[in-house]
């Protein structure tokens, strides 16, 4: 064999050794890049700035998911207390409703009340009653022609 052949060879052998190195190092690399992005993946809120400004608030970056999660009992707390006011305000308005129905109920009512004991003072006067007898000529009752007698009784 001459040298030619043996350095054919010899680079033949040594370029699966590169090969193989080449391997390790894009593993390598690719292992980096996996733990780059694992610490830069995080699933917790960035740590905002204590400085709050008209530009956070409109934005809703005040509404972190810490700040939510600190604070759930009082934001139910809260909707609780608006549902319980709706509610009783709602209740209110048709107890008032019902309140005027009985009202206008009760005037009218009295009016009636009052209509009849008219009604019925007009039909009791003595010149409707002697009008009632005299159209009704099988009644036994009449006008009497004589005063009453004064009966006195000695002790």
């Amino acid at each position: 064999m001459d040298e030619n052949e043996i350095k054919q060879e010899q680079e033949k052998v040594e370029e699966p050794a590169s090969i193989k190195e080449e391997a390790a190092e894009i593993k390598e690399q690719a292992k980096k890049t996996i733990q780059k992005i694992k610490d830069t993946a995080k699933e917790e809120d960035p740590k905002l700035s204590s400085t709050v400004n008209l530009r956070t608030i409109l934005g809703g970056d005040f509404l972190t998911a810490e700040m939510v999660r600190s604070q759930i009992w009082l934001i139910v707390l809260v909707v609780l207390f608006t549902i319980i006011y709706v509610a009783f305000r709602y209740q209110c308005q048709q107890d008032m409703i019902a309140i005027d129905k009985m009202e206008k109920e009760l005037l009218d009512a009295k009016y009636k009340a009052l209509s009849s004991s008219s009604t019925l003072t007009e039909k009791c006067r003595e010149s409707h009653v002697l009008d009632a007898l005299k159209n009704n000529k099988d009644s036994l009752l009449h006008i009497a022609d004589q005063p009453p007698y004064i009966i006195n009784i000695e002790e």
